[in-house]
């Protein structure tokens, strides 16, 4: 489950930067997790709930936006989402690595991201004397 060292690190970051401001508290964390990560939603939840306790974090919801996968042909410049299998075996959809013009061999242009897009955060009042 390397879910948990993904929110692991992405939490770490998070903490990092927000030891440069006056929060109070966090109320949303939104990532950006390509489709090519396999990374499971709702282990990335899971993790992140556990990860937090005790941290700004903590009680903030995680928004996951997912990245398509995308190609690009090298062979006849074919740019755009990749086709996918569809199979009753699988919960979900496997990209197919080609070109879906000419089966030609492609770049892969997008659908492996995996970072925080932004935090919605509640600062802290600072004190005036």
């Amino acid at each position: 489950m390397h879910e948990v060292s993904v929110i692991s690190n992405m939490v770490d970051a998070i903490l990092r930067e927000l030891d440069n401001y006056n929060v109070e508290k966090v109320e949303t964390v939104n990532i950006l997790i390509g489709d090519l990560t396999s990374l499971g939603d709702e282990q990335l939840e899971f993790a992140y709930e556990i990860v937090t306790r005790g941290t700004v974090l903590e009680g903030s919801e995680i928004v996951i936006e997912h990245e398509r996968v995308a190609v690009k042909c090298k062979e006849c410049g074919y740019e755009g989402p990749a086709e996918n299998l569809e199979s009753d075996f699988f919960d979900h959809s496997i990209p197919v690595i080609a070109c879906p013009k000419c089966g030609g061999g492609v770049d892969i242009t997008a659908g492996q991201a995996c970072r925080v897009r932004d935090l919605s955060i509640v600062e802290a009042e600072q004190c005036t004397n």
